[in-house]
Order: structure tokens, then C-alpha cells, then sequence
């Protein structure tokens, strides 16, 4: 593909992006097409076999809530069964949260017409409102994936994960900032609404930010009162018992979390953006930045399931609203796609990609070696 474009006529479609600027816009576009065909291609097939997967899924995530919950009262007799039980229940909210609440949400399974699995009625087990959630996640982040300045996901507002994030000295204690928000994960998801941060930076006023905050408080008064009061009072004298294994299973819950979805945008290799890139952009050039801005993560069906499928997280960027269980099939095509048309394709394990988040959040805390230019700069 490369060699075809080495004419000296050649003009490139996407010239400020190294990664792309091989692709003539006729290339460009009929990628873009070729994408477009495919992913139609899974969404008309839907159809009663994904019904019962998603419905099966839910059935036995609910049953795993509830025996988790049976095992750590069963802590009472013996006491290492509140290690079991806390573990079960984190098993059964990172199923909850990824495969089906974060799924749900963006309308995957809309189609099915059930109001139970709709993404205008679905309340997922964590502090977050789901409808706060869904403005920041589905419009904002999925709109402008890795525009720097423009994607509220880029680093959360809190870690540095870029040269073209200007240096300030807040940015030296980022390994201690990302660890916290790796435990406190659901926490820093719940305040990172745009109306609320924006209070910080003057864009939104109080008033404004109002019915963000009472939806906030009245959703940490349900799961605070949920987890850490009254499943703890139905154990009585054991109540702390109780309490230490609701928080040890939100715990593991939050740092899976953390782990699947800040290896799937920030590792070596994503693709970062200016805001003049996105300017007059059409659904191809769309393609490839989600493309580019996205990272995958190898592994088997298990890995995959627990993930919520967001391994497999440049797909979900590309067709957000495709059943997550249709991922590992049209990745299939995808990565097939991307290497005919010589664009990169992001991929490779846990621990190396988490490995290459970590390796970017310590570099990047420390000022850059040469002085950076405050015009070029983007807050």
C-alpha cells in the first residue's frame, strides 16, 4: 500500500497524522466504506442467538451477586469464606459493570426493544449516575477520542500522559494520583462529569452544575447505603466483617477496571490528536483516529468476558453500538483491513500494555527535557 503512494503527485488524506499520512484520499475513503460494510454486515445479523446471550449473561451474573453475598455471611461460621465471598462479589460486579452495565448503556442491546435492557432505563451497580455517565462517556469521549483539550477521558483531567499536555509541577506526584485513582476508580468515573469539572476550569457555574451533583448524591446514598450499611446490619455483631468484604469486592472491582480500560487508551502506541485534526471530519477520517487512539488486549474468551469485551477496544470505538459479544469476530476483519491498508492495529497483552501505561505515567510526571512552548500547548 505504501509503495503504491510513492509518485510524486501523491497527496496525502490525513498529512498531519504520521500514522495515516500514506493514504491518498481514494484509499481513505474506500477503507472507510470497506469498515462501514463490515460492521453493518454484523449489526443486520443480529438476532435471537445474541438475545440469549445477553439474557443468560445477566441471569448468571445475578445469581453470582447473590451466592457471593450467601458465602460471605457464611463467614460467620468460618471465616475465610469472607475472602471467598468478597471475591465472588467483585467477580459479579465486574460482570455487572462491563459486560452488561457499560454495554447496555450505549444502547447494544436496544434492539431487543425490552425496557429491563435499555439504555434509557439501566442503573448499573456503582456510584456514578448512569445517565451522567452516558453524557461523558458516549458523547464526549467516543466523539473525540484522544483530542487532546477535547477528550475529557485524556488522562482524566488529573494525569499527564502526553508531551502535548503542558508541565506543571502538580503532574510529580501523578504515580500517587494514578494509584489512588486506580482504587478509587468507580469515585474518580462518578465526579468526572463535565458540568462538575467544569466548575474548576469556570466553564460551568453552580447552578449549572446542580442536578449533576443531586443525581451524584442521591446515587452514592443508594450503593453506600447498599453496600456498607445494609447488607453489614443483616450480619449484626459481624457487621464489620460484612462491611470489609462489600469493600474488598468494590476494590477489586474498581483496579480490574482501571487495568482493561487504561490499557486500552493510554499504552505506547495510541495515536494523540489536535483539534484542527478533527476539523471538517467525515466518518472515514472517524475510523481511523478511533483506530488509532484505541488499544487491544490479547487473550483468551475469559479474559475477553471479564473485560466486558473492552479488549477488544478498538472495535468498541469503531462500532459502538455493536452487541460486545459480535467483538472477537469482526476484530477478526478488522485487524485483516487495518494491515491492507498498512494502518496500525494496537494489540498485545495485559501485563505489557499495563506495563507501557505505567512506564508513560512515571515519564511523563517529570518536566519535559526541552522547554516547551506555551502556543503549542493545549490545557
Amino acid at each position: 500500500m505504501k509503495q503504491e503512494n510513492a509518485s510524486a503527485d501523491f497527496v496525502s488524506a490525513l498529512p498531519n497524522i504520521p500514522a495515516a499520512k500514506h493514504l491518498s484520499e481514494e484509499q481513505l475513503q474506500t477503507f472507510g466504506a470497506r469498515l462501514t460494510e463490515i460492521g453493518q454486515r454484523y449489526m443486520d445479523s443480529r438476532g435471537p442467538a445474541d438475545e440469549r446471550y445477553i439474557r443468560r449473561v445477566i441471569a448468571a451474573q445475578r445469581t453470582l451477586a447473590f451466592v457471593a453475598r450467601i458465602v460471605i455471611y457464611s463467614g460467620i461460621l468460618y471465616a475465610p469464606m469472607f475472602f471467598v465471598g468478597a471475591f465472588l462479589l467483585g467477580l459479579a460486579k465486574i460482570i455487572e459493570n462491563m459486560e452488561i452495565g457499560h454495554n447496555v448503556l450505549h444502547g447494544q442491546w436496544d434492539w431487543l426493544k425490552d425496557p429491563k435492557i435499555h439504555s434509557s432505563k439501566w442503573e448499573w451497580d456503582g456510584v456514578c449516575p448512569s445517565k451522567q455517565w452516558q453524557r461523558s462517556h458516549n458523547y464526549i469521549h467516543h466523539k473525540w477520542c484522544n483530542v487532546v483539550g477535547m477528550d475529557r477521558d485524556f488522562g482524566y483531567h488529573v494525569l499527564r500522559v502526553s508531551e502535548k499536555q503542558e508541565w506543571k509541577p502538580v503532574y510529580l506526584f501523578q504515580p500517587i494520583s494514578n494509584m489512588l485513582m486506580a482504587i478509587l476508580f468507580e469515585w474518580g468515573v462518578a465526579v468526572h462529569d463535565d458540568k462538575m469539572g467544569g466548575l474548576r476550569t469556570g466553564e460551568t457555574t453552580i447552578e449549572e452544575a446542580r442536578p449533576s451533583f443531586k443525581r451524584l448524591f442521591r446515587k452514592i446514598g443508594w450503593q453506600v447505603g447498599k453496600d456498607y450499611i445494609f447488607f453489614p446490619l443483616l450480619a449484626g455483631p459481624f457487621f464489620f466483617s460484612v462491611l470489609l468484604a462489600n469493600v474488598g469486592a468494590n476494590l477489586i472491582r474498581n483496579l480490574w477496571a482501571y487495568a482493561v480500560i487504561f490499557c486500552g487508551h493510554f499504552p505506547d502506541g495510541v495515536e494523540e490528536f489536535e483539534p484542527s485534526d478533527v476539523e471538517n471530519e467525515d466518518k472515514a477520517r472517524w475510523y481511523v483516529r478511533q483506530i488509532l487512539g484505541s488499544a487491544n488486549i490479547s487473550g483468551g474468551p475469559v479474559l475477553h468476558f471479564m473485560s466486558g469485551n473492552l479488549s477488544h477496544q478498538i472495535e468498541h470505538h469503531v462500532f459502538p453500538r455493536m452487541p460486545s459479544n459480535r467483538y472477537a469476530a469482526v476484530a477478526k476483519e478488522v485487524r485483516v483491513l487495518c494491515q491492507e491498508y498498512g494502518i496500525r492495529y494496537n494489540s498485545n497483552n495485559l501485563p505489557y500494555q499495563l506495563f507501557t501505561v505505567w512506564r508513560k505515567v512515571f515519564r511523563f510526571a517529570l518536566p519535559p527535557r526541552t522547554p516547551q512552548n506555551p502556543a503549542t500547548q493545549t490545557p
